[in-house]
């Protein structure tokens, strides 16, 4: 799909998933011309919702775009109306509401991406995203040679 995306010119989103630069790093290397960060800005200061103290830990309240409670946001608005339940009766929630931690500002998130795909460069050995798409390689691994890559026996700070 990649290679008929590139002939046509149609970009590919990597939509879902990203948790860490190195997520980004390899949805690009596979061929995204684009990837969306969602949970990884979701906590900065720049992202809406209150930033709130909950057993010592700060916290943003998130609330995803097809939550009930973003839902219920939009029929306010459009309505006026405070009592929504009965427009929403059929409305089936995908997204979910919740506090996820407190992260600082998007730049410094943002320098952390951007480190983490500057270092998937020289690991394939280019300098553009297009040299990395051109000499990445992708390996199967087991579950078990997963969790050994990972971080084990410390505890992380």
């Amino acid at each position: 799909m990649c290679r008929n995306c590139k002939k046509y010119d149609i970009p590919i989103i990597s939509d879902g998933g990203t948790r860490t630069s190195g997520d980004a790093t390899k949805a690009l290397a596979g061929g995204a011309s684009t990837v969306m960060l969602g949970s990884m800005l979701s906590g900065t200061d720049e992202s809406p919702g209150s930033t709130i103290s909950k057993n010592g830990n700060r916290y943003k309240i998130y609330r995803g775009m097809a939550s009930l409670a973003a839902a219920r946001g939009r029929k306010s608005k459009e309505t006026g109306l405070v009592d929504l339940a009965d427009d929403l009766n059929d409305y089936v929630a995908e997204g979910v509401d919740g506090f996820v931690p407190y992260k600082g500002t998007v730049t410094d998130i943002l320098k952390q991406i951007t480190g983490g795909i500057r270092s998937g460069l020289s690991y394939c050995g280019g300098h553009t995203i297009s040299q990395m798409q051109e000499n990445a390689e992708f390996i199967k691994m087991s579950g078990a040679g997963f969790a050994e890559s990972k971080p084990h026996d410390v505890d992380l700070m």
